[in-house]
């Protein structure tokens, strides 16, 4: 993949400079600042960990960190690429630190949260995302309000959970995974026509069901005594999810 960086050569001795960078190219000079360097080196760290290329994001992050030992956003990119090699205790003591030194830093916040999600420490992770949807400007709120769902709905809170993506959808209303969540609760609840309603719209926004979709639309299906629709989402759940628990689940309830 190849980068639209500006001047990534003059990127090489930003580890041996301490002030201002100087380059000179065809008769013409030009000055970059400490800020735009480890700006650049943090971008590209980034854009590496979006790759998979854990060496090279480390060894970008390591040279920003030279810049600025205090910058919450090396300290974020670190900790992104500690938690995807499996180095968890780097990962929370990185983002930790991230938010130490700028506790405003949402995104940092919402990453930390998802963390903590992924070790199923869904109370703290909770808690992480209450600060981060008070954040009205910060562009990943809808997402951010969809994982304070999921995380409610681990600790059994249906009607928190309910209330997180219906302000999810009321700033994304293409959200798949908060229709298909609100379907589920709806469906949960009994209430079977809301839970239809949620659910045709997640149809429509998604090309292929998850295996929980499909097994949500055959019991719907069922519920509405429409055999046509639970024969084929039952038949896609086979085709598709073969492995899936979802697909178990079916095969339960019909086998003799």
């Amino acid at each position: 993949m190849r980068y639209k960086l500006k001047n990534v050569a003059l990127l090489a001795v930003l580890a041996l400079l301490a002030g201002c960078v100087t380059t000179t190219e065809g008769g013409f000079t030009e000055k970059y600042s400490p800020e735009e360097a480890l700006q650049e080196r943090v971008e590209l760290a980034r854009q590496y960990i979006g790759e998979g290329n854990w060496e090279a994001a480390k060894r970008n992050l390591k040279l920003a960190y030279e810049i600025d030992p205090n910058n919450a956003y090396v300290y974020e990119a670190f900790a992104l690429v500690y938690q995807s090699t499996g180095e968890y205790e780097l990962a929370e003591e990185n983002f930790e630190k991230a938010l130490k030194l700028d506790s405003k830093l949402s995104r940092a916040r919402n990453n930390y949260a998802a963390f903590l999600f992924s070790q199923q420490r869904y109370k703290e992770a909770a808690k992480q995302l209450d600060i981060v949807v008070k954040d009205s400007l910060y562009s990943g709120r809808p997402l951010a309000f969809v994982n304070l769902g999921l995380c409610r709905v681990q600790l059994f809170d249906p009607e928190g959970a309910e209330e997180a993506f219906v302000r999810a959808l009321a700033m994304d209303r293409t959200n798949s995974i908060a229709l298909l969540e609100m379907a589920q609760l709806r469906f949960d609840a009994g209430d079977f026509a809301n839970a239809r309603k949620y659910y045709g719209t997640y149809r429509s926004v998604v090309r292929q069901q998850s295996a929980r979709g499909l097994w949500l639309g055959v019991r719907l299906a069922r519920d509405s005594g429409n055999l046509n629709d639970e024969s084929s989402y039952a038949l896609a759940l086979k085709n598709l999810y073969p492995d899936s628990v979802e697909y178990e689940a079916y095969r339960r309830t019909v086998s003799p």
